[in-house]
């Protein structure tokens, strides 16, 4: 069974259509970066997986389930780590994690979640005094201890430096297998490292999908920002 499972899947903004006939299969396991230009249509359909908007139009399953009917039971399946790092900036480290397990009733997830993100040796900090790498390890974090099938990640080192940039990648690496991941990001070179799959969005339509390889031999370019470049500018589907 695929993780994900989308059927001309439509949103419309009154005179924009935002998402547009998206027909997509990501597997259960494997981590699938969704690439485009900014106002490509990535967020929204993010948004629409996770069920914070409905489709216009179309179908779409997480798990078999539907995403219209049965959100309710998909819900407790999903993880999501937005581009807002969405940590509580007064409490610390531990209480952060602690409330999310309370959440969701995971006795157990704190230390694990402590260990498992090298965050032990900032347990006791708040959040607020956090570098921006350790803010967004912190907020993946918590949106992993709910032990989630599939987990959203929207724009995860957004802003951050090289050196915090890779040492995410290192944590996100480590996920790869045990839950199937969408990523949303600007950085070609991450999607590069990072991805099984790519999926390129461009004016809301799914213009290419494949490993990073593949689309580089598609458009002839040894270097996956060109192949991009290329692949979003509006060319025909191949």
């Amino acid at each position: 069974m695929n993780a994900v499972e989308t059927t001309k899947l439509c949103k419309d903004f009154k005179e924009k259509i935002a998402v547009d006939q998206l027909t997509l299969s990501i597997h259960d396991g494997e981590l699938f970066s969704l690439l485009g230009v900014n106002g490509a249509g990535k967020t929204t359909t993010i948004k629409m997986l996770s069920g914070l908007l409905l489709p216009s139009s179309g179908e779409a399953k997480i798990f078999g389930m539907d995403i219209r009917s049965q959100m309710q039971q998909i819900k407790p399946l999903l993880g999501i780590s937005p581009q807002e790092t969405a940590v509580a900036p007064t409490l610390t480290v531990r209480e952060n994690l602690e409330l999310m397990a309370g959440i969701y009733g995971r006795d157990g997830g704190v230390e694990e979640m402590l260990t498992e993100f090298g965050l032990k040796e900032v347990e006791k900090a708040k959040a607020k005094t956090l570098s921006g790498g350790w803010q967004r390890r912190l907020s993946i974090a918590m949106a992993l201890i709910s032990q989630p099938k599939l987990l959203f990640l929207d724009e995860p080192t957004l802003g951050l430096d090289v050196l915090a940039r890779r040492e995410l990648w290192r944590v996100i690496k480590g996920l790869k297998g045990k839950v199937t991941i969408v990523l949303t990001t600007h950085y070609m070179e991450e999607a590069e490292a990072l991805s099984d799959r790519v999926g390129i969005l461009a004016k809301g339509r799914l213009r290419h999908c494949g490993t990073p390889q593949e689309l580089m031999l598609l458009v002839g370019e040894s270097r996956f920002e060109d192949a991009f470049i290329k692949l979003a500018g509006g060319e025909e589907d191949v």
